[in-house]
């Protein structure tokens, strides 16, 4: 059955859908900076529609690009930083691995063992075909036992994923962190949490795209436009 087009009542072009939700997640601008580039070259869109196209489409291509990621190395790199939401810090966990692939991400609110074995369960689950060999952390007390309980769950008697928690050991999550959070730095803080996961998971995807860490990408801007064009091709 052929997947229904998320472009149905939308008065817009695609072309010009893709093309203001791509700005938005690949540079650091405003609604308003993407509505005036948009104004500059003759097309009047509201700033409040542009927000609408962000959280839409974000998670769509989200969905769609996972198809095409390639399969994430064997060791990881686990690390949280901070995302202003609704007033308040919350806490985004990230993961890559040793190429700088994004791995997996989650937001909550708390920081903790609860929340640290959440997000690398799920980490392991998108994988799917293997678990990491090793995983580094910062000195982190929640890491160590979370790694040990999920190695136990899996074989009780060897430790198949390895704890590394030398803290110079994890300077690229760290840089990786800075450059993420340029693209929305400049912004106000989201104003929920699933605006959040809705924007930073587009934020995620472009940057995975822009680094080529897919299959069948050809490179620099003209390869992003055309790879995000070829997977809503079929709507």
């Amino acid at each position: 059955m052929p997947r229904k087009s998320p472009f149905i009542r939308h008065r817009f072009p695609r072309e010009i859908i893709l093309c203001v939700v791509r700005w938005y997640l690949r540079y650091p601008l405003s609604y308003q900076d993407v509505a005036d580039l948009l104004a500059e070259r003759g097309v009047a869109v509201d700033r409040s529609t542009v927000y609408r196209w962000v959280q839409k489409f974000s998670p769509e291509l989200t969905k769609r690009t996972e198809k095409h990621l390639r399969r994430a190395s064997v060791d990881w790199h686990m690390d949280e930083t901070y995302i202003r939401v609704g007033g308040k810090w919350r806490y985004l966990w990230r993961a890559v691995d040793a190429n700088g692939q994004m791995v997996d991400f989650r937001l909550t609110a708390r920081r903790d063992a609860k929340a640290a074995k959440a997000f690398l369960n799920r980490a392991i689950e998108r994988v799917r075909l293997h678990r990491p060999v090793t995983i580094c952390t910062d000195k982190a007390p929640a890491y160590r036992r979370v790694i040990r309980e999920i190695n136990h769950r899996y074989d009780p008697h060897f430790d198949s994923s390895r704890h590394i928690d030398r803290k110079w050991r994890n300077n690229l999550i760290e840089s990786d962190h800075a450059a993420m959070k340029r693209i929305p730095g400049s912004r106000q803080s989201f104003r929920s949490l699933r605006s959040a996961i809705a924007t930073l998971s587009g934020i995620e995807t472009v940057r995975t795209i822009k680094r080529g860490h897919l299959y069948n990408k050809h490179p620099g801007v003209r390869g992003e436009i055309e790879f995000i064009s070829q997977l809503f091709e079929a709507a």
